[in-house]
């Protein structure tokens, strides 16, 4: 691999998402990220760049194969650009898959409570405190694996994103549960509400169930029509649907 090689791929993996080498050798630069434990090696292929993804666990080799075609944890990428699509995405979704998210949620929870005087721990302002940083680190893993885009619309506007739940913060057993970016989808605003009051959920092929209280004229306004459907739908996010299904409003 030449000099030229060498600097494109590291530049490319700094800028999105592995930004230290793990290992360099004469042939293949393996580059790593301090957010998440994924690392991935690249060496050439003739004038093709091969991305072998090292340490990746099922779970996000089940999720890339939604976007790239991957054999043996080797994705080949013809171009520069292809390579920092690929970094951009496996980053993206090796730090918001479970458990990722809960390890941060905990790093930085422990960070927060620190600041916090003795007299005023286990009390409700540290619960507040759990709550805040558990919904901001929800909000940003459903970002980071929506790609920044609303899961029906594919509207890219973060202000109006919200990260939707569908086994309710409060009814969750587990920080696992309240922080699984399977647990829900990232929503616009008005679609979030109408998630969150089950007035809407979405059937095993991931189109939109609206409730019998929404009358034709609204459905309308709102936008809400039979074509209305999720971008995609994993495996994982079954069980809290199913349970959500079971509880849309219908008389």
């Amino acid at each position: 691999m030449d000099a030229l090689k060498r600097t494109l791929i590291e530049k490319a993996g700094h800028d999105f998402g592995f930004e230290y080498s793990v290992k360099d050798t004469p042939t293949a630069l393996t580059l790593g990220s301090a957010r998440h434990p994924l690392h991935i090696e690249v060496s050439m292929l003739n004038t093709a760049y091969q991305v072998h993804l090292i340490n990746a666990r099922s779970i996000l080799i089940s999720e890339l194969k939604r976007d790239f075609s991957i054999s043996e944890h080797v994705i080949i990428c013809s171009s520069i650009q292809e390579l920092a699509t690929v970094f951009r995405r496996a980053a993206a979704l090796a730090h918001s898959l479970p458990n990722q998210v809960e390890h941060e949620f905990e790093f930085v929870l422990e960070e927060e409570l620190k600041k916090l005087p003795d007299e005023i721990k286990n009390t409700e302002v540290e619960r507040l405190v759990r709550q805040r940083v558990g919904q901001d680190t929800y909000r940003k893993a459903m970002l980071e694996y929506w790609g920044g885009a609303c899961a029906v619309t594919g509207v890219a506007i973060p202000e109006i994103l919200r990260a939707s739940h569908a086994l309710p913060w409060a009814e969750c057993k587990t920080d696992g549960q309240r922080l699984d970016v399977y647990n829900g989808f990232l929503l616009t605003a008005n679609l979030d509400a109408l998630f969150d009051r089950l007035l809407i959920s979405f059937d095993k092929a991931g189109y939109c169930l609206v409730s019998e209280l929404i009358s034709e004229e609204d459905r309308a306004y709102l936008g809400l029509n039979s074509q209305l459907k999720l971008r995609w739908l994993a495996e994982r996010h079954e069980s809290y649907l199913e349970l959500h299904r079971a509880r849309l409003l219908v008389n």
